[in-house]
């Protein structure tokens, strides 16, 4: 019997995903404050970063307010993408991640707070249609005035100095997972509330987070070229945490998994949240589950690529029926890329469980081909959207 699939949305998505990163965070802060664990700050700056760049890009919704999806608009959130990944390998002092984190939460909040009020749309239309519309203004004023303390937190630089600053985190967190709830609910009730995103480029949710898995791997293997002669520092706890976190997203999403594609069922659900869990503490507790994540993320690799690698070179065996003559060759060009591709994840996993013997440039050229691949991937990926067209 197959599973019942989940209709969950992007927005609600990154949503939970946003709270889960508050939840666990709070909940973590009461170790770290009483001295029993680490605390890595450059991951959950970096994390939340990446959160607020999957928005821009996927949904066009900014921090300050939506906008159109233009060419500009996907430059700034793939910017933003960067620094936080960056923000995330490199544990440096950095002014820069936190400033921008202080725009995003501070001004931010504030802006959202006066639109919720101000636009026609917004408060004052969804208060004529009341029930679970009351709940919507109550759960959106929640999120934007706990945004601007959390700027506050941000400001005093004391994310990890008290039990009070977890709590504050706790209650974010809570209050982000009732909008999600109060959202899915409206979504399910009206599906016409669920406006997709407007705007000049053309870009689909998979297409979006292809191409954020390319910038993450190009700029993990660059990175790691300096990192093994010893230039910079490196944090393998968040390249591990949101290397799960990207898992994750394709899982909730999509329904993508490395060993293929799924129903998003509950239990795809379930394990896409538990896969964002372990990214999500990895990324902020440093060196607590490295060993484990190793394992997991190289077992991933070896098992998904060698299971998609057969699959197309069993298909590359069946000779297509009656195929336009204009389809072939890029049919042939994306049998190359998956191979390729598949080919290249099972080097990476192979390298992981081999850190003493393989060297860590060696992986980063791994990685940085991998990227390439994907962004190859990607462009005949949208050449076929227009033959389909």
């Amino acid at each position: 019997m197959t599973p019942k699939e989940v209709n969950l949305p992007l927005e609600v998505v990154i949503l939970l995903m946003g709270s889960l990163a508050l939840l666990i965070t709070g909940i973590l802060l009461f170790p770290v404050s009483a001295g029993i664990l680490p605390y890595y700050e450059n991951g959950l700056y970096g994390l939340l970063l990446i959160i607020f760049a999957l928005q821009i890009i996927t949904l066009g919704k900014t921090p300050w307010g939506d906008l159109r999806r233009s060419p500009g608009l996907l430059i700034a959130g793939f910017t933003i993408a960067t620094l936080g990944l960056c923000t995330s390998f490199v544990p440096l002092a950095n002014p820069l991640p936190r400033i921008l984190l202080l725009l995003c939460f501070g001004p931010g909040g504030l802006l959202l707070l006066l639109q919720l009020y101000l636009s026609p749309s917004k408060a004052p239309a969804w208060s004529k249609h009341g029930g679970i519309f009351h709940q919507l203004t109550f759960a959106c004023t929640g999120v934007y005035v706990l945004s601007m303390l959390m700027a506050l937190l941000v400001w005093k630089q004391s994310l990890e100095a008290t039990s009070t600053m977890a709590m504050i985190l706790l209650f974010f967190g809570l209050t982000v997972l009732y909008l999600a709830v109060v959202l899915q609910k409206i979504y399910q009730q009206y599906p016409e509330a669920e406006k997709q995103p407007q705007g000049d480029v053309q870009l689909s949710t998979e297409q979006a987070l292809l191409m954020l898995v390319a910038l993450f791997m190009l700029l993990l293997g660059l990175l790691l070229i300096p990192v093994s002669l010893g230039l910079i520092p490196f944090a393998p706890n968040a390249q591990l945490g949101l290397l799960m976190v990207t898992f994750a997203l394709q899982m909730l999403t999509l329904g993508n998994t490395p060993l293929g594609s799924f129903p998003r069922s509950w239990p795809m659900l379930g394990a896409g949240f538990l896969f964002a869990a372990l990214g999500i503490i990895s990324c902020i507790i440093p060196q607590i589950l490295v060993a484990l994540l190793t394992f997991l993320v190289a077992m991933v690799n070896i098992l998904g690529g060698s299971i998609t690698l057969g699959k197309v070179l069993l298909s590359s065996t069946k000779k297509p029926q009656d195929m336009p003559s204009q389809v072939l060759p890029i049919l042939s060009k994306l049998f190359g890329t998956q191979v390729t591709m598949n080919v290249l994840a099972i080097m990476f996993g192979l390298s992981m469980l081999m850190p003493g013997l393989v060297h860590a440039m060696f992986i980063g050229m791994i990685l940085t081909a991998n990227g390439g691949v994907l962004i190859y991937l990607l462009r005949i990926l949208i050449i076929i959207d227009k033959i389909q067209a």
